[in-house]
């Protein structure tokens, strides 16, 4: 089945229309920052310098007051919005692929930012940058940026999300919303690359990927277990007290995440496979909204 079909085409106009009438656009435009500049809002005054330009003076208050001020105004930022992209070898598996439902949920969140005016870039990562698509604007990119993600592919090394994230804050100097896509199974544990993101201001949100026999294995007896980053593999005796330990690790590690977000107030995400794009979409936008 192609990755963008017809069907995924009507579903993001869909969620557009969704995120803009009835959420307004709240998973971004809640992010916007407001700025002092040459925008239509009126903010305050501030005394006349020599040099300041007459065009700004309020005539209304220096008529009634004899005094010389000027009008300063709000000018509203176009937010920025990056879309952090796993595509170590991990996110190959399941079915449907983490990989393959991560795209379109990109795919998707960036049609939702460009739709409302906002910039969108998408860095493919796994042991650092692989892949960028530039900084970009306006619903019309949407099928360049399609292309981009089906040209990518999960067989990059393991993930290692500091070293993303040095080169990220990097390579976009400019703060905005920071959306990682990925299982963050990083061998050396997801944290610090989340903590770099937050101490340079930018605003992270997980997006974390599973598939049911990641969280639930259905295995007894002698197996060979592969790592299919490394490949390094081993030859175990699998008994139901390993499953159930093994159970109780994968759901300590979902709660780490939750936790972690719920303690620095960082929006996130934990799904599985089983869902699709669309219905993920629309329950990360409720949850934005009841924030």
């Amino acid at each position: 089945m192609p990755l963008f079909d017809n069907y995924f085409l009507t579903r993001l106009e869909y969620l557009s229309i969704v995120s803009r009438k009835v959420f307004r656009g709240q998973l971004m435009a809640q992010r916007r920052t407001k700025q002092m500049g040459g925008g239509i809002e009126f903010a305050d005054h501030r005394q006349y310098t020599p040099g300041d330009d007459f065009r700004y003076l309020d005539w209304n208050l220096y008529a009634r007051h004899d005094e010389l001020l000027l009008k300063r105004f709000q000018e509203e930022e176009d937010l920025h919005v990056y879309l952090l992209l796993d595509c170590s070898r991990s996110m190959s598996t399941g079915e449907p692929a983490k990989f393959d439902l991560a795209r379109q949920v990109t795919a998707a969140l960036a049609y939702i930012a460009l739709a409302d005016l906002d910039r969108i870039s998408v860095y493919a990562f796994a042991n650092g940058v692989l892949h960028h698509f530039p900084l970009t604007r306006g619903k019309a990119r949407i099928l360049s940026l399609m292309q981009f993600l089906e040209s990518l592919s999960a067989d990059g090394d393991a993930t290692n999300m500091t070293q993303l994230a040095e080169e990220f804050v990097l390579r976009a100097p400019r703060r905005g919303l920071a959306l990682v896509l990925s299982d963050l199974y990083d061998p050396a544990g997801y944290r610090n690359g989340l903590d770099v993101l937050r101490h340079h201001k930018y605003e992270p949100h997980v997006v974390q990927f599973h598939h049911a026999a990641e969280a639930d294995p259905k295995m007894l007896g002698d197996v060979e277990l592969q790592d299919v980053e490394t490949g390094d593999s081993r030859k175990i005796t699998v008994t139901e007290n390993h499953l159930r330990n093994y159970r109780d690790v994968f759901q300590t590690f979902l709660s780490s995440v939750t936790d972690y977000c719920s303690a620095y107030g960082i929006g996130c995400t934990v799904t599985d496979t089983g869902v699709t794009f669309d219905k993920l979409v629309l329950g990360m936008m409720r949850a934005s909204g009841t924030k």
